[in-house]
């Protein structure tokens, strides 16, 4: 009895004709070809395996996230801290009314990298040129000490030694400066002083000069004149008086606390 069997791929006749730029049996992977959906399985089973694990990734404990976070933002503060701004506490009341004790300003560090140079009008911080403040106070505990240390490096509190002081710029080097009766000049010109602490006067009492700056020196007064021991109080000091432009931090952008008494003065103050 005769048994019909299966026809082989050898023994098939003429198939549907393969799809353009493919072999007679279809690229592998591709639907038509032998194995050809159980590859397309395989590989869609696996694509979804890979979204899944994606998809179901653990998010990293809290005691890892936590350090990792304010590592970042430490260092955050201490770029702005180098090269934007610094907050500086004001200790006394040498520049009232323009800024008062317990004021938390920020000093544009930026500024001196890109060139700028104090003027006259211009509120500065600088680094106490040498005897004009006296010794600072030292924390007797480690702890706190240790906490202030940091918190100062970074920038989220004012220096830790606090040997820095704020005034207004008078005069720049090679300009001549001199006060005589209520009347301040600068190269024989009188300065017109808006900023002046009610009840002042330019002078307050105490004459000098003529008085020419060296190169690379400022000269700086208080705004609250009869107040302030400033470039006045120490032409026997380094410089005559005078504070070297290296020692500037920056010019006086605004006051940022409190908050009834925030200002801003401009880029490089006013």
């Amino acid at each position: 009895m005769a048994v019909n069997l299966p026809e082989t791929p050898s023994d098939a006749g003429p198939g549907p004709t393969p799809a353009a730029g493919h072999g007679p049996g279809g690229a592998p992977g591709t639907p038509g070809a032998p194995g050809g959906r159980a590859e397309a399985r395989r590989r869609a089973r696996g694509s979804r395996g890979r979204k899944a694990r994606r998809a179901g990734r653990r998010p990293r404990p809290w005691w890892i996230e936590i350090p990792a976070m304010a590592a970042v933002g430490l260092v955050v503060a201490l770029l702005i801290k180098t090269c934007l701004f610094q907050v500086f506490t004001i200790p006394s009341g040498s520049m009232e009314n323009t800024l008062r004790i317990g004021d938390r300003v920020g000093v544009n560090k930026f500024a001196p990298l890109t060139g700028w140079k104090p003027e006259p009008g211009q509120p500065v911080v600088f680094k106490d040129p040498g005897g004009w403040l006296p010794p600072q106070p030292v924390d007797s505990n480690p702890v706190t000490n240790a906490a202030t240390s940091v918190l100062s490096f970074v920038g989220l509190v004012p220096p830790k030694d606090d040997n820095y002081l704020v005034k207004r710029v008078i005069a720049t080097g090679g300009q001549t400066v001199q006060c005589a009766g209520t009347t301040l000049t600068v190269d024989g010109k009188k300065v017109d002083e808006p900023y002046l602490h009610p009840g002042d006067d330019s002078c307050a009492g105490l004459n000098f000069g003529p008085v020419t700056v060296p190169a690379g020196y400022i000269w700086v007064e208080g705004d609250h004149r009869s107040d302030s021991a400033d470039s006045r109080y120490h032409q026997r000091g380094p410089g005559g008086g005078a504070v070297p432009v290296d020692n500037v931090v920056g010019p006086v952008s605004a006051v940022v606390w409190p908050l009834n008494h925030a200002d801003w003065f401009g880029w490089v103050g006013h």
